[in-house]
């Protein structure tokens, strides 16, 4: 730096101190404000918009693919796209940090690289185009950090090269020649400073294009399997109830009250103690509730159900059935308004719906065991569908017949198979249901087995004053 430039940085610098201001406490206030402001954007982000929650860690879960918080996906997409270089990219120590501890390197040596004098922005191109730069390339990963870049044995594949150019070929090449550009610096500065300005604009405008065009060409991701997740300890509860409908009614029973166990390999016969009671829920914690259901008793016949040990249920799974088994028999603890979805009671001359009554009382006495893979004449009760046209023996029901099978059998009569010529028990095996439910499906088959509550609204009748008698409802098959 020339001597009238210092003298003239020195006077400029002098006059700056007279019109400043007080550190403190001028500065600070002014600090405390913008950090105040901060912080109630923050509260109201967090309050209105909130955090979408995830199930809690699950190492046995293979099929989970963890991803970064979306202001480190450009880094997780640099590392993915540099490990499409040959040999270089099996080397993953060089991107994580190699070329990161470069990069801060050279902040530290750029003063020494770029000796402008100037610091208006017009005469600061190169660290501006550097920086420019560098901030579309973050913008461009981050972009398109949802599209896999894998080659195959025969290279890489069009998308993946798109990317490759992208993320890493055109921005290092445009870092190439800001940086040398310096060096003509000397010679001809106006030449090297729009020789910048134009590597910059034309790296920038190029990312961009090719950004563009990877998103519109990317293939559509597979969808992803939904997993159902309970917020809230209601949302909890009914998740541990359906959990449990599905893996425990068979051997438990439907209320907890355990039994005489039929038609379970390995345990028929086998009297099974109520988990309902106060010796149970008053002895138990609920971390022995969850290591039991986790980590089953070999010992009694009780299978594993935690992911880690071969069974279906994730930790969060197993949580939720544990606040349900806790907060249902569980005297102390005070059931939350709406956590349990209980079956709706009939209202006098009120016909039954699969969608509100019949579907409801099923999952919870029926599905544990009437679902594929279980053996039960293929009798299956997921699905309306199922429930009508399934089975060796189907029709199970059959509309208007008071002689259908299943209302033989949950009202406790043995009925043989007309294929096999095995008896078929009573349903549910280990305890009939309670009067209201059988009168439930009995309504249900009689007046035609409706899907809708508008189609069960139609075959109900309003309830007449007394001495008079209402119509009964006509039988209408539903298909």
């Amino acid at each position: 730096m020339k001597e009238e430039q210092k003298k003239n940085v020195h006077e400029k610098y002098k006059i700056a101190l007279q019109k400043g201001e007080r550190f403190w406490p001028d500065s600070i206030f002014k600090d405390l404000l913008v950090s105040l402001a901060i912080f109630i954007v923050l509260i109201m982000l967090a309050t209105f918009i909130g955090v979408p929650g995830e199930p809690k860690a699950d190492p046995s879960d293979s099929a989970y693919v963890p991803k970064p918080e979306w202001y480190f996906l450009f880094l997780f997409k640099f590392l993915a796209v540099y490990g499409q270089i040959p040999l270089l990219g099996k080397i993953e120590w060089i991107a994580t940090a190699v070329i990161p501890g470069l990069a801060i390197l050279l902040l530290f040596v750029l003063p020494l690289i770029d000796k402008n004098p100037y610091r208006h922005y017009s005469r600061r191109t190169m660290a501006l185009g550097i920086m420019g730069v560098f901030v579309v390339s973050m913008v461009v990963l981050t972009t398109i950090s949802g599209v896999p870049a894998v080659s195959g044995d025969s290279g890489m594949s069009t998308m993946t090269l798109l990317q490759f150019l992208a993320g890493l070929v055109i921005p290092i090449l445009a870092y190439i020649i800001l940086v040398g550009s310096s060096f003509l610096a000397k010679k001809s500065r106006p030449f090297a400073s729009r020789l910048q300005k134009w590597t910059a604009a034309i790296a920038s405008v190029l990312m961009v294009v090719v950004a563009v065009v990877v998103v519109v060409l990317a293939p559509p991701a597979a969808p992803g399997t939904e997993v159902q997740l309970a917020n809230t300890l209601p949302e909890q509860i009914l998740l541990g109830q359906d959990l449990y409908s599905i893996n425990c009614v068979e051997c438990h029973g439907a209320d907890g009250e355990g039994g005489i166990i039929q038609g379970v390999e390995g345990l028929d016969g086998f009297n099974m103690k109520a988990i309902h009671s106060q010796d149970e829920m008053y002895t138990r914690s609920d971390e022995t509730f969850y290591d039991i259901i986790a980590y089953g008793q070999p010992n009694l016949g009780m299978q594993p159900f935690g992911k880690a040990y071969g069974g279906a249920l994730s930790p969060t799974e197993i949580d939720s059935m544990v606040a349900f088994l806790r907060y249902t028999w569980d005297d102390r603890a005070e059931l939350p308004a709406g956590a349990i979805s209980s079956i709706p009671a009939l209202n006098p001359g009120e016909v039954p719906s699969w969608d509100v009554h019949i579907q409801l009382l099923v999952k919870r006495y029926c599905v544990s065991c009437h679902r594929a893979g279980k053996q039960n004449n293929n009798n299956l009760m997921t699905s309306y569908e199922e429930m009508l046209t399934t089975g060796d023996n189907a029709p199970l029901i059959t509309a208007g017949d008071p002689e259908s099978l299943l209302l033989k059998l949950i009202n406790g009569q043995e009925s043989k198979d007309p294929v096999t010529d095995k008896v078929i028990r009573q349903m549910p095996p280990t305890k009939l249901l309670d009067p209201m439910y059988v009168d439930m499906l009995t309504r249900w088959v009689m007046a035609g087995m409706p899907r809708t509550i508008e189609e069960a609204a139609i075959l109900s009748v309003t309830a007449t004053p007394a001495g008079e008698s209402p119509a009964a409802p006509t039988p209408t098959p539903t298909p």
